[in-house]
């Protein structure tokens, strides 16, 4: 397991702030069809549930929002990817079809709210993460986005700079067919409640659509880190 810390910048603005790393080896396949009955299900129970409104009010989702505020962003600007894609779904707009691999972090992230980063391991450079504040100019090309403004979000970085945002991860460490290994940082600034749960059924999904295996996860927050059972 990499190691992962979060800054005290973090854990000041937001000091219930807890995030769960899971590591495994992966299959990918470009699709699943499977999964996307699960996904179309999914999305048919989030419209029964939700309106627009109450995206915000979804407790993960609001937590996120609440960090970025804290830490000077404003989360109507810069979105976080949970709420982005539940808003998606409520404008029956399609949610995109990447890879089996991404789609079912996105699955995971509609049923939790929490915004979820996927990183290809071995993309990663060196064996250390921090949790920190992106700074003003800081380059981050966000998958998709191209250059993205992250002065004042939460930012993951490796040895030589930042690799996922709750808003978006970062082209250089993205998942691809041809992943291997994976990272996945599940962001809790809502705090422990649920966490463990969310992370027992993704690694259900993992062993069930990407013959996940060498499963580990770690719960870590500002003062200490515990391994877990998946």
């Amino acid at each position: 397991m990499v190691q992962i810390t979060i800054s005290e910048k973090i854990t000041q603005a937001c000091p219930d702030v807890h995030i769960l790393a899971i590591t495994c080896n992966i299959h990918n396949t470009p699709s699943d069809p499977q999964l996307w009955e699960e996904i179309t299900q999914a999305e048919q129970e989030f419209r029964k549930q939700y309106q627009l409104s109450d995206i915000n009010k979804i407790p993960a989702i609001q937590a996120t929002r609440q960090a970025y505020k804290r830490l000077g962003k404003d989360p109507n600007r810069y979105r976080p990817s949970s709420e982005a894609l539940c808003r998606r779904i409520l404008r029956e707009l399609p949610l995109y079809r990447i890879d089996t691999l991404v789609d079912l972090v996105n699955l995971i992230s509609i049923k939790s709210g929490y915004s979820i980063g996927a990183f290809d391991r071995d993309k990663i450079e060196g064996d250390q993460i921090i949790l920190g504040v992106g700074e003003a100019g800081e380059l981050y090309r966000g998958i998709g986005r191209g250059e993205l403004n992250i002065e004042g979000l939460p930012v993951y970085r490796d040895r030589i700079g930042g690799i996922g945002t709750p808003t978006s991860d970062e082209e250089r460490t993205k998942i691809e067919i041809s992943t291997e290994r994976l990272l996945m940082i599940i962001n809790g600034y809502s705090g422990l409640p649920g966490l463990e749960e969310t992370g027992r059924w993704t690694a259900q999904l993992l062993r069930r659509y990407v013959s996940a295996d060498n499963l580990e996860g770690f719960i870590i927050s500002g003062v200490d880190q515990m391994k877990i059972s998946l």
